[in-house]
């Protein structure tokens, strides 16, 4: 099951670039973060957490097309599915304003974990 695609604004700032005024690759994961926290919903998410309740990341593949540069506006477009009863995997694209491609695009898997980091079934959760 795929759920529907979210968007999510990010300012590419001086502090996110490298020397060259291009994003430094390992920012996207933070954008990505920022997008899947919005996606979840914030509330949701502080709620899981008093009760011991978070994601982890289990795997991240990321793929470089075009870097974003010091002062863009990348639309940060996701969309989730289960895979399985412990797996929820997000696909996340970071696009740029008036590209004709992703500059940017991830697959992350995640699984939840209660306080004593133990799996646990996100199909269980009531949060998909």
């Amino acid at each position: 099951m795929i759920n529907e695609t979210k968007h999510y604004q990010v300012r590419v700032f001086y502090e996110d670039t490298d020397h060259s005024g291009v994003v430094y690759h390992a920012n996207y994961l933070k954008y990505f973060e920022r997008a899947r926290e919005d996606y979840l919903g914030f509330q949701q998410l502080i709620d899981m957490g008093k009760d011991g309740i978070g994601f982890a990341v289990y795997k991240a593949e990321l793929s470089y097309n075009e870097g974003a540069e010091f002062g863009d506006v990348l639309d940060i477009r996701s969309s989730m599915k289960l895979d399985g009863d412990y797996r929820a995997v997000f696909h996340h694209e970071a696009w740029r304003e008036n590209s004709k491609k992703a500059a940017v695009t991830a697959e992350i898997q995640l699984v939840c974990l209660n306080k004593n980091k133990k799996l646990l079934k996100i199909s269980d959760l009531d949060i998909f």
